[in-house]
């Protein structure tokens, strides 16, 4: 490969680019972007990366979630605390259900950029630049806010940092202590309409609790109890942006992009000649790799050379996003082709973006065809003899009314009552935790086919 630096994407062709029509005031915000402290640390990254080497080889579960497109009007203490509430029930839960270590990584602090279909919409007559996250322009259907701004990106540094110091403060002052966290999903079970499906695992987590504190096991002394370590991720779609932030580590001088742990490449993005890859490639971060139905296995190949040419454990994770119609159909292949070239991976599945429609005058996401899909995924990994590691979710700690079904079914007469995304739709509080649970127990299922196994090779 050509030698790499942090600009070097800039000599490749690109995909979803905003056009700034100021490059002065662009260059200036990118000069500095590139002085401030960075978001995040070398160090922490490679913590994320060992982690996920564990899951690659089945040894934990990747739980990555957050907001389609984070909201500069929705940014508060009040919505980060509640996000971050229903991720550590989910935690908890997976946990149980596994028997496994559960990596948490946020889609938050920084997943402010949306690729989109068309670069424009039209809006009473008028033809606008599409709204492409707040990083970039406004929702507001105007020409004047639908106009790259380039400072917009110092607001999003700014609402990172102060995102990521909640956090921080949240997973390391005792918010995440593993009791709380119960006491909130027993709420959860009391209140949901399929209580009586969700107890046993409840009553599971509340003896193992009462047991560890009759043998001494408070969570002030064990650290491990009351803290949690929690990770930020988002896709990198703004390279100027990322280009600003790569900073070279001190003690290793590699470089890293210190806007978030993880960074992704989308499903629109991922042409193997072009920038975000040429981009990703460089950094040690680690790696996502949205894989969709057009993604062929000589292509997925060369794509893993390229980001991961040292087949280094916990860099790259594979983001599976077929839909729940395509993913019997197309999962397979790709997955049987990694396993013969020995490829070290995860595999996450991302039941989301592939299961997208229009109700209402709404786009939705039926809860049925999320689930229908994570089962497939689940299916596909039993079969090929490979892990399923991983989930990948559009959530929301609010209450809103976004996706239909659930234990609740939310209807399609319900989404117009707390419609509140500003892009896709997302799982509410409620169903985020549904689907932990249903998940829990197709690992469970897959922890005890393993030890069958197991017992039979012996």
């Amino acid at each position: 490969m050509p030698a790499w630096t942090p600009d070097s994407w800039r000599s490749k062709p690109i995909q979803q680019a905003p056009v700034y029509p100021d490059l002065a005031a662009l260059g200036d915000v990118e000069r500095q972007l590139a002085g401030f402290p960075p978001l995040v640390f070398a160090g922490e990254a490679r913590k994320l990366k060992r982690t996920l080497a564990k899951v690659s080889v089945g040894e934990g579960f990747l739980l990555q979630g957050g907001d389609c497109a984070e909201s500069f009007a929705e940014h508060s203490a009040d919505n980060i605390r509640d996000f971050f509430r229903v991720f550590l029930q989910m935690a908890v839960v997976l946990t149980f259900g596994a028997a496994l270590p559960v990596v948490k990584v946020g889609r938050v602090a920084g997943q402010f950029a949306k690729p989109r279909t068309n670069p424009t919409e039209m809006f009473e007559g008028v033809e606008l630049p599409i709204y492409r996250g707040d990083i970039i322009n406004d929702s507001a259907y105007s020409l004047a806010a639908r106009t790259p701004d380039p400072t917009r990106q110092l607001e999003a540094y700014r609402q990172s940092a102060a995102t990521l110091n909640l956090l921080r403060a949240f997973a390391w002052g005792g918010y995440a202590n593993l009791a709380n966290a119960h006491r909130w999903m027993l709420g959860f079970v009391n209140d949901s309409p399929q209580s009586g499906r969700y107890q046993e695992l409840a009553d599971r987590i509340t003896e193992t609790l009462g047991f560890m504190r009759a043998i001494g096991l408070d969570a002030e002394e064990h650290q491990e109890l009351s803290r949690t370590d929690f990770y930020t991720s988002h896709e990198a779609l703004l390279l100027g942006y990322e280009q600003s932030m790569t900073r070279v580590d001190s003690t290793s001088g590699d470089h890293y992009a210190t806007s978030g742990h993880m960074i992704w490449i989308g499903d629109r993005t991922r042409q193997f000649d072009h920038a975000h890859v040429e981009y990703c490639r460089g950094v040690k971060n680690p790696l996502g790799l949205k894989c969709g139905p057009s993604l062929k296995t000589d292509d997925l190949l060369r794509l893993i050379d390229i980001l991961n040419p040292s087949n280094e454990a916990g860099r790259l994770t594979l983001i599976a996003r077929f839909g729940s119609e395509k993913a019997g159909d197309g999962l397979p292949a790709l997955v049987r082709a990694v396993k013969k070239e020995g490829r070290s991976v995860v595999w996450s599945c991302d039941p989301m973006h592939g299961n997208t429609i229009s109700a209402g005058g709404f786009k939705t996401r039926p809860f049925d065809r999320i689930m229908s899909e994570i089962r497939t995924f689940f299916a596909v990994h039993q079969a090929e003899g490979t892990y399923a590691g991983g989930v990948h979710l559009e959530m929301t700690g609010k209450n809103v009314t976004e996706c239909t079904g659930g234990a609740r079914a939310i209807s399609e007469g319900d989404l117009s009552s707390r419609y509140h995304t500003f892009c896709d739709p997302r799982l509410n509080a409620e169903q985020a935790i549904e689907v932990a649970f249903l998940i829990a127990e197709l690992l469970k299922a897959e922890r005890g086919q393993a030890l069958a196994r197991e017992e039979a090779a012996e």
